[in-house]
């Protein structure tokens, strides 16, 4: 009992609070610019076989690289 009209005092008082505060409006002036487009795309189309990978996580192609097993990591049966 004692929590819940301690929430709505704390509910009640902070609404109180911010009904007080008066916000001024700013007014912004504003500016007008021409802009000129500018319609020249270059393409360019290197087509020599190489592969483009986009990977997941970042450093993917550091760490696939650092973890190579030679033939001497292999464990032996006996």
């Amino acid at each position: 009992m004692k929590a819940s009209l301690t929430l709505i005092a704390i509910i009640f008082f902070g609404t109180f609070a911010v009904a007080q505060t008066t916000i001024k409006e700013i007014k912004v002036e504003t500016i007008t610019e021409n802009v000129i487009l500018i319609k020249k795309v270059k393409q360019e189309l290197n087509l020599e076989g190489k592969v483009a990978r986009l990977y997941m996580f970042k450093n993917s192609r550091i760490k696939k690289e650092l973890a190579f097993k030679t033939k001497r990591n292999r464990s032996k049966l006996a």
